[in-house]
């Protein structure tokens, strides 16, 4: 990793922050440490403004005097947990008092106590995130490092300060953050950390459903997620939270004839779709896009492995699958139901003799997504074969090219019917019912199929027609 000081004296004096805390915790007698994340993401010369300290004091007193002295601060005391946030500016500074803590075989909450700065660090999860530096006068810049965290970052290496089977019995989350982390800096785990989290896999069941999402929605959104995913995989871990993801793996052989690994597969497309875009639920309908390939695979003797109609059993069990993970159910989870249920369509539109009206039809069903599905499709080109992909890519640009033709024609991204069920309802003098709702279907189909351009006047002249031929009278 390259790093070569340890020396925060330069990082405190350059932050008049530190100084206030510093002086504040001078002032009821206690020693107080910068400690965790901000230490190992300035190690790593990351930005970060979220700063946790350290009081082997009272954290919450501390808090409250540093937001007195810090002018235009606010803070939020979290008495149960014996902690307080300062916002200040743009930081947040979390304060507690150094504890200890131990735990229940049926809970990861802990029982806490007051403690030492080593008890704390103890406590920790990983030895990264164990690092200290001394901000009040007594300790003032000093470096503490029990657990050669120093040494990790240098590696790359996740490992736990204490026993791994104590740490992760104690509070299984800390199995997820052990990969998350790994995932987000692009460590390794430590094998006897590893082993670890696969012998204590099943401790995972005491953990919420909305911490464990949170941790794999963080794993989602890593630079490469694929190799979190493996992790999680070859953990056990994936098999308890996310089942369905695990089916795609493996391959069947029959008559010499293979199909390709779906859960290797959903893993580039993430990683390809990662590479363009920082949009987490499009992330997720890469995930899922080929969901529903383990439920629709069949083998034909002559056209080999198939997997009809995936598109729609996966986008039916999206829903379901957000249910259960706790993902929220509104516009998000309707957005990749939706990619996942449209991600073959723009490939069946790769060839020369493509119609207006099919490109119509998926401009209308994708609507103001249009882009991000494909991005999405192009990321599911996944070939060995390099020409093979090029070729693709360039059908697809093609499409693209004819995709924006027709959408500066017929303005169908955002489509709204020129005439809506209201105007149907006021002009022939209808109830709310089913008449008015076929009319608004011929006049949409008109409109796709290209028998009528996307405009009132042309459209309100089909109503008359339409209303003409079922015998409704125009109320002018």
């Amino acid at each position: 990793m390259g790093i070569v000081s340890q020396d925060f004296s330069s990082v405190i004096k350059t932050n008049p922050v530190f100084d206030v805390i510093g002086s504040c915790a001078d002032e009821l007698g206690w020693d107080c440490y910068l400690i965790g994340g901000f230490v190992r993401d300035t190690l790593l010369k990351k930005k970060s403004k979220d700063v946790d300290f350290m009081t082997v004091g009272n954290g919450i007193r501390l808090a409250e005097l540093v937001s007195k002295r810090l002018k235009g601060s606010d803070i939020a005391v979290y008495k149960k947990f014996g902690t307080a946030l300062v916002r200040w500016k743009d930081f947040h500074l979390e304060f507690v008092g150094a504890r200890k803590e131990s735990y229940r075989a049926d809970s990861r909450k802990p029982i806490v106590e007051d403690g030492t700065l080593e008890d704390d660090q103890k406590r920790r999860d990983f030895t990264i995130n164990t690092l200290a530096v001394g901000v009040s006068s007594k300790v003032r810049g000093d470096f503490i490092d029990p657990f050669e965290g120093l040494r990790d970052l240098n590696t790359g290496n996740i490992r736990t300060p204490l026993e791994p089977e104590i740490t992760f019995s104690d509070d299984p989350l800390r199995m997820l953050r052990a990969i998350r982390f790994a995932s987000q800096l692009n460590f390794d785990i430590d094998a006897s950390t590893f082993d670890a989290i696969i012998r204590c896999k099943d401790r995972l069941s005491i953990v919420s459903q909305e911490r464990i999402t949170d941790e794999l929605n963080k794993i989602i959104m890593s630079t490469t997620p694929s190799y979190g995913f493996k992790l999680l995989f070859h953990s056990g871990l994936l098999l308890f939270i996310f089942p369905e993801m695990t089916r795609l793996h493996g391959v069947d052989k029959k008559y010499g004839q293979l199909h390709k690994d779906n859960f290797y597969h959903t893993l580039q497309v993430l990683d390809n779709v990662s590479a363009k875009s920082d949009n987490l639920w499009l992330r997720w309908a890469a995930i899922l896009h080929d969901i529903a390939k383990p439920v629709t695979k069949r083998f034909d003797y002559k056209v080999g492995w198939t997997f009809h109609g995936h598109e729609f059993r996966g986008s039916k069990m999206v829903p379901g699958i957000f249910r259960k993970l706790k993902l929220p159910l509104g516009d998000r989870m309707n957005y990749v139901r939706k990619l996942v249920k449209l991600h073959l369509r723009p490939i069946a539109l790769v060839k020369d003799n493509i119609t207006d009206s099919a490109l119509r039809r998926l401009l209308f069903e994708a609507g103001e997504d249009i882009d991000d599905l494909m991005l999405l499709c192009k990321a599911d080109i996944t070939s060995k074969n390099d020409s093979k992909v090029r070729q693709y890519l360039k059908n697809f640009e093609n499409v693209e090219r004819k995709l924006q033709e027709v959408e500066e024609m017929d303005k169908l991204k955002n489509f709204q019917p020129p005439v809506d069920g209201q105007l149907i309802m006021d002009t022939f003098g209808l109830q709310p019912g089913r008449e008015v709702g076929l009319i608004k279907d011929e006049i949409r189909e008109s409109i796709l199929e290209g028998t009528i351009p996307n405009e009132y006047e042309a459209a309100f002249s089909l109503l008359l027609k339409i209303g003409k031929k079922h015998g409704f009278k125009h109320k002018k």
